[in-house]
């Protein structure tokens, strides 16, 4: 399987889409879900989300405890107010690195490839990874905390 392009720079319309829940996981969807992870793996990235790869659904993959984790329609269900700030990149926007504030722990849940509902709390760099992914779904991008206003540690990130 080849790997697939990463689509580059901040103002690319697929990168700014909200993408759509995945109704059925299909040979496709498994399929996509291989290549992201092989596109993944040779850009040494810690994550990938279905729109860098010029893709609408709701799809990331992720290095959760050193694991690449597929998480189809993934939903942040929970986030802590303790905050930390970190460098962030982006596979998207190559030379870009940012401090970006994160929840220290967080609680997602998604549907693996056998379809089966997941539930995870995950900390530090697994819950920030997942949180930059779930971004990537929604349409925001690194780039946009950096023009957004960040005062004090007690307020939430997005």
């Amino acid at each position: 399987m080849p790997a697939l392009p990463i689509i580059t720079g901040a103002s690319s319309p697929i990168l700014r889409t909200k993408t759509k829940r995945v109704p059925k996981i299909t040979k496709e969807i498994i399929g996509l879900i291989a290549d992201m992870a092989e596109t993944m793996v040779a850009a040494k990235g810690a994550g990938l989300a279905a729109p860098q790869v010029n893709r609408t659904e709701r799809i990331c993959i992720a290095m959760i405890g050193k694991k690449l984790t597929p998480l189809i329609n993934p939903t942040i269900t929970w986030k802590s107010e303790a905050i930390e700030m970190a460098e962030e990149g982006c596979l998207s926007l190559p030379e870009i690195w940012l401090q970006i504030p994160r929840s220290i722990e967080i609680i997602v849940t998604f549907a693996n490839i056998d379809g089966k509902k997941i539930e995870l709390k995950l900390e530090h760099f697994d819950a920030r990874v997942v949180q930059h992914e779930v971004d990537h779904l929604d349409g925001k991008l690194i780039v946009d905390y950096a023009q957004s206003k960040v005062v004090g540690h007690h307020e939430k990130p997005l």
